[in-house]
Parts: C-alpha cells; sequence; structure tokens
C-alpha cells in the first residue's frame, strides 16, 4: 500500500476525504516562501531585528549517529545576554503583536511564518497561530495545513515543543522548521539512518536504536501539495500520542495532552517522544535533540554532552525505556 501520501496511497481506512484547496492569493502559494525568508533574513539584519547566536559545532557519534553539538561564542553569548535583559521589560508575548521586521509570510487564515529572533540555525522559521493559542494544546487540523504548506517549499524538519518540560519557552502556540541539512558533513537529518531502519506494525512502530519510550509514522513528503495529507498527519500524531500513553484531556474547555512530548516532523515521517523533564545537568534538551542535534552554552556543557553520550542526554530526558 506504500507510505501514506505516496501517490496511490489508500486513504480509505483514515475515514477522510480529501479535499483541494485553492488558498487565496493573500496566503502562501507555492514557490514563494523560500525567497521571501532570504528577503526577510537580509531585511532583518540588516535592521538588527535578528539577532543570530553564533556557534562553533562539533561533531560527537553515538548509537550509529552523527550529532552535531553547538556550542555558543563567548561574544554571541554577550549579545545574547543583553538582547534578553531588554526583552525582560518587553512584552510577556512576542507573537502578539509580532515584530513586522520578522515577518516572512501569511501562511493561511490561521497562522503565518516569522524568523526566529535568536536563531542558533540559519533561517529558522517560527509557524505561529495568528490569534493566542496556548503551547500546551493538542495540534489540530489547522496547525498541519500550515505545517505542511511549508515543509512542501522546501527541505525541512520541523517541530514542536509540546510543553514546558518538552523545551518550549514561549506559551503562545508555534511549530517550528529549519532547512536541511542540519550540517556540513553526514547525512542531511543526523537521526535519518535511524528512522529509515524503522519497524511499523498498523500505522505507527518503533525505531530500533532508540531505547527509550517513543513512536514513529511513516509520512511520505513531497515537494507537491497532497490535498487531505494534512488530515492524515493529524491522525498519525493522535495514534503517536496514543502509542506512547499520552492522552487527550479536556482543561478548562481545551484539549491538552496529558504529559509533554516532542514531535519531529520529516519526510520520512513523524517521531514522538514523552517527556519526563526538560534538562539533563542543566542542559536543557527540546525536539531537536531526537532529530540529532545539540545546543551548549560553554565548554563546561560540551564536556557535559561528552561524559554522557547525546544518546544518554535523550534517555534521561524521555519519558521512560523502551519496552
Amino acid at each position: 500500500m506504500g507510505l501514506a501520501g505516496e501517490p496511490g496511497y489508500d486513504y480509505s481506512h483514515w475515514s477522510l476525504h480529501p479535499v483541494v484547496q485553492i488558498m487565496p492569493d493573500r496566503f502562501l502559494q507555492p514557490g514563494t516562501l523560500w525567497p521571501a525568508i532570504l528577503r526577510q533574513t537580509e531585511h532583518a539584519l540588516r535592521c538588527g531585528a535578528l539577532r543570530p547566536i553564533e556557534t562553533t559545532q562539533a561533531v560527537i557519534e553515538d548509537g550509529g549517529v552523527r550529532f552535531l553539538v553547538r556550542q555558543v561564542s563567548s561574544l554571541a553569548r554577550k549579545d545574547q545576554d543583553k538582547a534578553r535583559q531588554r526583552d525582560a521589560s518587553a512584552a510577556v508575548n512576542p507573537f502578539l503583536p509580532y515584530d513586522p521586521d520578522l515577518f516572512v509570510a501569511d501562511i493561511s487564515d490561521t497562522h503565518v511564518a516569522l524568523l526566529n529572533k535568536f536563531n542558533v540555525i540559519d533561517h529558522h522559521l517560527l509557524i505561529v497561530t495568528r490569534r493566542f493559542a496556548s503551547q500546551d494544546a493538542l495540534l489540530d487540523l489547522a496547525d498541519f495545513e500550515a505545517l505542511l504548506a511549508c515543509m512542501a517549499e522546501f527541505d525541512a524538519v520541523a517541530f514542536y515543543n509540546g510543553g514546558a518540560a518538552a523545551g518550549a519557552s514561549q506559551r503562545h502556540k508555534h511549530l517550528q522548521m529549519v532547512p536541511l541539512p542540519l550540517g556540513p558533513d553526514g547525512p542531511a537529518l543526523p537521526i535519518a539512518p535511524l528512522l529509515a531502519s524503522a519497524r511499523i506494525n498498523g500505522p505507527v512502530g518503533t525505531v530500533p536504536g532508540l531505547a527509550f519510550a517513543h513512536a514513529f509514522a511513516p509520512l511520505a513528503l513531497s515537494s507537491a501539495r497532497v490535498p487531505g495529507l494534512a488530515g492524515i498527519a493529524l491522525a498519525l500524531y493522535r495514534a503517536l500520542l496514543d502509542a506512547v500513553g499520552v492522552r487527550a484531556i479536556d482543561v478548562d474547555g481545551e484539549l491538552q495532552p496529558s504529559g509533554p512530548y516532542n514531535l519531529l516532523v520529516t519526510r520520512l515521517g513523524m517521531l514522538l517522544v514523552p517527556r519526563s523533564a526538560e534538562c539533563v545537568e542543566g542542559i536543557s534538551v527540546n525536539t531537536l535533540g531526537f532529530a540529532g542535534s545539540f545546543f551548549v552554552r560553554d565548554g563546561a556543557q560540551m564536556r557535559i554532552v561528552e561524559r554522557v553520550g547525546p544518546m544518554g542526554m535523550l534517555g534521561r530526558v524521555a519519558g521512560g525505556v523502551l519496552v
């Protein structure tokens, strides 16, 4: 039958009816996102709205994965600290209203695309709800429609930090996307060799080599916008949550997960990992850690990653051991 999203795939078992949507001209049109990102990046750097964090990069091989570990430079750290001090007196929600100098595109009537102000990876994109929605809320169809519209534009990996313990630093709902490759050498996505070996039983399965609790669902993403794919992705997302024991609960009329989690969306499929902690010895781990990319602030933190090992880091923040 093939992977969900491939031509000829049988969607009938999802009880979903793909609908061809014609996007109004004011919303994201095919072939326009990457040029818009480049234009806005140049503008935002020129006016000072974008404040990239300069890093040096090391590779640590562990468990068959070439993990990328970026360490912030002292000069960039100083600039970052100054920026954070200024932002401390600013509005609590940087997305409402958002900085127009960081605006990239109107994706849909529910989401906009913004540049990440303090980016470690170039052209880091935020996919943000126009109106306030909680980062603790479950993802919905509109979230996946906006995400997949962006992922159809260029080769990228997307992710969602589901809750503060999963690395979320802003309460306003936002997905994130960074272009591939993540580094100059090795696979474009470091975790890809493991994902390619996933064992699937039904709509979801597991990935050999990941010893912590997780679930993986194949989903073939192409450069074309496949009608109905967002609905398929939403159904798989819910199946992934079920597989790791994260339930939907009602919190003041809003559906939220019963626990924190990370969601990684790649052209191979979606990986979901429940979380039990945000940090390992002071080092925060978000979804990009499960993609094979870590960020540390100094040499002491780099030595912690070397001592614990990247796979060990992931195992210590994940919500349990795979059984």
